[in-house]
């Protein structure tokens, strides 16, 4: 048990407190899922972009200087593009 409350302490210094990033990141799949193309995206562009949002949520909550979150976000979207590329 004390392993994992040392890797969630170590966590909130870089993802920031899970309670307001929970709630923001929730905020934002809200936003997404409301808007007119949301459902014409196939599961991996809806995945890509929730994932997004996660990491959004930790730059906005947590560490905006951790270099990990943006390059999740880079993963994630480059997912999508070899996908999309696969398609055609």
């Amino acid at each position: 048990m004390s392993d994992i409350k040392s890797i969630l302490a170590e966590r909130g210094k870089t993802h920031g407190d899970y309670a307001r990033h929970a709630g923001t990141t929730q905020c934002l799949k809200s936003v997404m899922r409301h808007t007119q193309n949301w459902g014409e995206l196939g599961p991996s562009q809806t995945e890509a972009l929730e994932m997004i949002a996660h990491k959004i949520g930790r730059i906005l909550n947590g560490d905006p200087d951790h270099v990990d979150h943006w390059l999740d976000l880079c993963g994630y979207s480059m997912l999508v593009v070899e996908e999309l590329r696969k398609r055609k």
